[in-house]
C-alpha cells in the first residue's frame, strides 16, 4: 500500500467516520454528562424532570423550581414547560437525544411565565431551521410578548447571571386551539381548555389514554399560588373542570399522582383550598370594614408553611380584592350604617388600586 494511500486512510478514520453532529447551540451533546437528568416515568412514553425543590427562585436552584415534562415515542419529542433558561433547555435537548435517540419535535408553553418559557432559546435553530414548533395559546404569545422582556431581566436577577447566561426571547411561532390534538408517535395529547385562571390563557392538556392531565400554573401545592396575572374566580371555575376529567397524574407547578384509585390528585383540592380560603377572607374583611392596602387582616395561619407566603399571599389578598370588590358590592345590601361606621370599602373609602408587584413592574409582575 502506497503512502498516499495510508495517509488518505488515516485522515477519513480521524476526520470522517468519527466526528457527531453538532447543533448551532454547542458542540455534540457528553451523553454521560446529560444522562445525569433524573428522567422519571409518569406513563408508557411520558416523562417528567420534577424540580430542584418546590421553593422560591434563587441562584443556588438557577431558577429550576417547575418541572419539566416530556412525552417520547418513534424517535420524536415534545417538551410541555421547558424551563427557566437556555442552559436548562438545552440539558433537555440534550438528554433526549442521548436517552431516548429523539429529536425535540415541538415545545409547549402552557403559561406566560418566565420559570416555564425562558428555555425555549436553547431550542432557537431548529425552529429557524423548520424543525420544530414552539406551541402555546393565543393569549400567552401576546402576553410573552408584553411581559418576557421585564420576566426575563427579573429571572436573571434572582437566579444569577451565570444560570441564565445565552438566554434570550424566542416566542411561539404556532398558537393551538380547544379540541386541537398533538400527535407524538402513538401517544396523542388533546387541548382540553384554555382558561383565564392563573394567567390570562393557562393551556391545559389531556392524555386520556393513560389520563395524565397538563394544568400548567392552575394547581399548586405546598407554595403559594400565583394571582398577578389571574383571575380569582376564573381559576376557581377552572378546577372543577379539571377534576371532571378524573386524572391519575396532574403535571403543573408540581407533579401530583393519585393516591388510590379513584382518588384524585392532591394538588387539585390543595390550589382549591387556598383559593377558596382567600376567596372568602376578603369578603370577610370587606364586610368588617378594612383597608385593602393594610393585609394584617388576610392572614391565613393553615398555609403559613407553604413557599412564598411571606412573598406572595399579600399581593394576592390585594389582587383578589380588587377583583372581588363589585361582587361584594352586588351582594343584597346590607343595612345602613351607623354614622360613625366606615364608608363601605374600608374605612377609607371605595379600595384602592393594587400596587405593583414586588418583583416587576406593573406590566410585568414575576410569576410562576
Amino acid at each position: 500500500m502506497s503512502a498516499v494511500l495510508i495517509r488518505w486512510l488515516v485522515a477519513l478514520l480521524c476526520f470522517g467516520g468519527f466526528v457527531m453532529p453538532s447543533h448551532a447551540t454547542g458542540p455534540s451533546p457528553d451523553c454521560q454528562a446529560v444522562n445525569a437528568v433524573p428522567w422519571q416515568p409518569v406513563a408508557p412514553g411520558i416523562w417528567v424532570w420534577p424540580a430542584a425543590e418546590n421553593g422560591e427562585v434563587s441562584p443556588a436552584n438557577a431558577g429550576r423550581v417547575l418541572p419539566t415534562s416530556v412525552v417520547v415515542s418513534r424517535g420524536e419529542a415534545l417538551v410541555i414547560d421547558p424551563g427557566p433558561s437556555h442552559r436548562h433547555g438545552l440539558r433537555v435537548r440534550d438528554s433526549l437525544a442521548c436517552r431516548f435517540k429523539a429529536q425535540v419535535r415541538w415545545v409547549v408553553n402552557t403559561h406566560a411565565h418566565a420559570e416555564n418559557v425562558m428555555a425555549n432559546s436553547a431550542f432557537a435553530d431548529l425552529l429557524e431551521a423548520g424543525q420544530l414548533e414552539i406551541l402555546a395559546s393565543a393569549a400567552t404569545r401576546r402576553a410573552m410578548q408584553q411581559r418576557c422582556p421585564d420576566c426575563l431581566a427579573s429571572l436573571t436577577t434572582r437566579a444569577g447571571a451565570t444560570a441564565m447566561a445565552g438566554t434570550h426571547i424566542v416566542l411561539p411561532s404556532r398558537t393551538l386551539a380547544v379540541g386541537e390534538r398533538l400527535r407524538v408517535g402513538r401517544l396523542s395529547l388533546r387541548v382540553q381548555a384554555i382558561e383565564p385562571g392563573h394567567t390570562e390563557g393557562d393551556l391545559v392538556l389531556w392524555n386520556a389514554r393513560h389520563r395524565v392531565l397538563w394544568a400548567g400554573g392552575l394547581v399548586y401545592d405546598g407554595r403559594v399560588p400565583e394571582l398577578a396575572q389571574g383571575s380569582l374566580d376564573g381559576w376557581l371555575a377552572a378546577l372543577p373542570r379539571l377534576q371532571a376529567l378524573l386524572p391519575r397524574q396532574v403535571l403543573g407547578t408540581v407533579w401530583s399522582r393519585a393516591p388510590a384509585a379513584g382518588e384524585p390528585p392532591p394538588t387539585l383540592a390543595a390550589t382549591q383550598s387556598y383559593l377558596t380560603a382567600l376567596r372568602a377572607r376578603v369578603l370577610q374583611a370587606m364586610d368588617e370594614g378594612h383597608q385593602p392596602q393594610e393585609t394584617a387582616w388576610g392572614d391565613l395561619p393553615a398555609y403559613r408553611d407553604w413557599a412564598g407566603y411571606s412573598e406572595r399571599h399579600g399581593f394576592n389578598l390585594q389582587r383578589a380584592w380588587r377583583e372581588l370588590e363589585p361582587v361584594w358590592i352586588e351582594r343584597s345590601d346590607p343595612p345602613a350604617p351607623p354614622a360613625a361606621s366606615p364608608p363601605r370599602g374600608g374605612a377609607s373609602g371605595p379600595a384602592k388600586p393594587v400596587p405593583p408587584h414586588p418583583d416587576t413592574r406593573t406590566s410585568a409582575p414575576e410569576t410562576r
